[in-house]
């Protein structure tokens, strides 16, 4: 019963900006740490950025590639997450995944194993 569905992708020009969402069913992303991962064919997955539970003050996090760039956000309400991307370049073209680790822990304690549940993905493609 658990989903995640993201939204948000598309192609745009370097120095463009894309928001994308995950909405998120079957658990509240309020109670654990979410992050957005990126994967080009043939490349490693990465983690772009992560936003901890309310309990631990929704404290976020981002690769040095991406600081300053990117802002993770959530929407409890809503069940939403979010990830704001500006300036983009080309090399932050990639498939954009949406991540929970559904564990009590902080975000800084895990690794991409802890995180279990994930969506399809949105594309975002970035031209020069």
């Amino acid at each position: 019963h658990v989903q995640l569905v993201e939204s948000g992708g598309g192609s745009v020009q370097a120095g463009g900006s894309l928001r994308l969402s995950c909405a998120v069913s079957g658990f509240r992303i309020r109670n654990y740490c979410m992050a957005w991962y990126r994967q080009v064919p043939g490349l490693q997955r990465v983690g772009v950025a992560a936003i901890d539970s309310s309990e631990n003050a929704g404290s976020t996090a981002y690769v040095d590639a991406v600081e300053g760039r990117v802002t993770i956000s959530k929407d409890n309400a809503k069940n939403t997450l979010y990830l704001e991307l500006n300036s983009l370049k080309p090399e932050d073209t990639a498939m954009y995944h949406c991540a929970a680790a559904p564990i009590f822990r902080p975000c800084r304690e895990l690794r991409e194993s802890s995180f279990s549940c994930w969506g399809q993905g949105t594309q975002v493609t970035v031209s020069s």
